[in-house]
């Protein structure tokens, strides 16, 4: 196959993308070879609606299924060729199927795919651990702190960790969280995650010991733990950037105000940072953006670039809560430090590490919004550009509009996801080794699409 669009621009003074390969960052553009969704995708959906529950896959739109993916590439069962912007939920940091990951993955599984995590444990999974340890954010410091960690596969499993731990050192059930947060669907997470419509039908089996603050507004936290006269609340879980709340990036300061408020009160600050970890915002946490250290950071999604794993990372004398184990752990579960996930992991750090994909997601970024915010100025349906690094989203003025900006994108070869209440932005968060001129491309393709729907009225067709 002739590699198209290959990119060798460098990243700026830092020169972060000089230093990725060029096989690793070619990005292709669309090529369609029937409508879409195409015949193949249809006769799928037809069969997955006669043997999955209907609440999982959406089929109305039919979706288009996928048959391969490669960087930033995804090729579906019709044939067509599209560029993702969405990293799979923003799981592929270093694009899908990298060959170093793929190569860690199969190797590790030749010689053993499945060990007994917490009873007889794979060496695998202690290398990750001290890994995970030598990058948790440090603050100030030179030196990251003493920290410890649980494995798990998914970031619910590491939300449902944190809130476990936390209620064991503070001895308080209470959480504080904001409005617009997604922490995952799971009972413990769900009672922190803010749509109704999630929490509505289980409200009965939900602890309902959660309140929410205004995101990014410290006074309403504030406002909160005065009312809080009964010392019920024992932690806040933030996301730095809200990811499926749209994008939203708080005032610069407010993690470390949330920092001091934690302090003050004797909380636990909790990190979610499943979305916006491992380079995603232009650093390797959000948190270090303000040198912020949290008790207890969740990761998941970036972590390995493709195999289910998360972790919940936290300070040792958070951790002394747990007793030690006497062969019966109060939190496991059967894959915990999955051999092959452990080595999809290492290898997916070592290539965001060498490649310095979080500095070329922030140069890729700022370079993205500032383009993306001149050519939508003055289109009447767009309400904001926002984001930070390689975590972008465009608001609507309805979510009609974004709806149907998507859908179209769609059927031109760009793959990308609405989030925000209602679904009213557009949301960009493509693998940290997508092309730079592919990316120019598709935000050609998104403003060209908004700019037609503005045409028609805002109609959303």
């Amino acid at each position: 196959m002739t590699h198209e669009n290959q990119d060798r621009e460098a990243a700026g003074p830092e020169a972060a993308a000089a230093r990725i390969p060029v096989d690793a960052m070619t990005t292709l553009p669309p090529r369609l070879v029937t409508k879409v969704p195409g015949p193949a995708s249809s006769d799928l959906a037809a069969r997955l609606a006669r043997t999955e529950s209907r609440n999982v896959t959406s089929l109305d739109p039919t979706p288009i299924f996928w048959e391969r993916a490669s960087c930033a590439n995804l090729w579906d069962v019709d044939g067509n060729r599209y560029v993702d912007l969405t990293a799979a939920f923003g799981v592929a940091n270093v694009g899908h199927a990298h060959p170093e990951v793929v190569e860690a993955l199969s190797s590790q599984a030749g010689s053993l795919l499945h060990g007994m995590g917490d009873v007889h444990p794979p060496r695998v999974k202690v290398e990750l651990l001290e890994r995970l340890a030598a990058i948790y954010p440090r603050g100030v410091q030179d030196t990251p702190p003493p920290v410890r960690s649980v494995l798990s596969s998914s970031g619910s499993d590491a939300v449902e960790t944190a809130i476990k731990t936390a209620m064991l050192t503070t001895g308080r059930a209470g959480i504080l969280a904001f409005e617009g947060a997604y922490h995952g669907l799971s009972l413990g997470a769900l009672d922190c995650t803010w749509r109704s419509d999630f929490r509505e039908p289980f409200r009965a089996r939900l602890p309902a010991r959660t309140r929410f603050a205004r995101y990014g507004e410290i006074s309403d936290v504030e406002r909160l733990a005065r009312e809080d006269r009964n010392g019920e609340i024992g932690a806040v879980l933030v996301e730095p950037v809200q990811g499926r709340g749209g994008e939203r990036v708080p005032p610069e300061g407010f993690l470390r105000d949330l920092r001091r408020l934690c302090d003050d009160r004797g909380w636990l600050l909790i990190a979610d940072e499943i979305y916006t970890g491992l380079g995603r915002t232009g650093a390797v946490f959000a948190c270090d953006h303000e040198a912020v250290v949290p008790d207890l950071l969740c990761i998941g999604k970036g972590l390995a670039s493709g195999m289910p794993i998360s972790a919940c990372i936290g300070l040792e004398s958070v951790f002394r809560a747990w007793p030690l184990s006497a062969g019966e752990a109060l939190h496991t579960q059967t894959f915990l430090g999955h051999p092959a996930s452990c080595a999809a992991a290492l290898a997916s750090l070592d290539i965001s590490e060498r490649e310095g994909l979080a500095l070329r997601a922030r140069h890729l970024g700022e370079i993205v919004q500032a383009w993306l915010r001149d050519r939508l100025e003055a289109v009447r349906v767009v309400r904001e550009v926002r984001g930070l690094g390689l975590m972008i989203g465009v608001e609507c003025r309805e979510s009609r509009i974004s709806l149907s900006a998507s859908a179209r994108l769609l059927e031109r070869g760009y793959v990308l996801l609405p989030s925000g209440e209602g679904g009213r932005v557009l949301s960009l968060t493509p693998p940290l080794t997508i092309g730079k001129d592919a990316l120019m491309a598709a935000c050609e393709e998104i403003v060209r699409v908004v700019e037609e729907i503005d045409s028609e009225g805002g109609r959303s067709g």
